[in-house]
């Protein structure tokens, strides 16, 4: 794709700043607990909300998508296992008001004790927290723009 230089930003251990010389910013999975809580303690929150404000691209895949959202609420309703850091805010860095679920394909990562889908539990959560969750396959994507978003297979 032409990129001439390239970075790993490790935010937990980097310092944050070098994202603000960047054209492009990509996100990975892993532990949304865990990313958002690092996010905030290292200042890349700040960082990542001022970059977005200036359209800079930004790449988000798995937990990345949620930490741009506007909380982590769905993780801890289908995996609270995962808050081995004990977060109570789980308000995430509002980028975008869409509520991501990554993953939707995937009852095999998201196993329920009551059999209940994924769907299933995500409609109760939307009914219980009053939102509207936008469901991702793993094949899928979503480009999100300024005041629209386009879903693509």
């Amino acid at each position: 794709m032409g990129f001439q230089h390239i970075d790993f930003v490790d935010i937990e251990f980097d310092d944050p700043q070098i994202l603000m010389d960047r054209d492009v910013i990509y996100i990975n999975g892993g532990n949304p607990f865990t990313l958002l809580y690092y996010a905030r303690k290292s200042g890349a929150d700040e960082i990542i909300q001022t970059l977005a404000a200036q359209h800079v691209i930004i790449v988000a895949v798995s937990a990345g998508t949620l930490l741009l959202g506007p909380n982590i609420n769905i993780v801890n309703s289908f995996t609270p296992e995962m808050n081995t850091l004990q977060l109570t805010d789980l308000t995430a860095l509002g980028v975008t008001d869409k509520l991501i679920f990554p993953h939707y394909d995937r009852e095999d990562i998201f196993i329920d004790p009551a059999n209940q889908t994924i769907e299933e539990r995500i409609v109760e959560f939307e009914a219980r927290e009053n939102c509207q969750v936008t469901r991702l396959k793993d094949d899928e994507y979503i480009s999100i723009s300024i005041n629209q978003a386009h879903q693509k297979p």
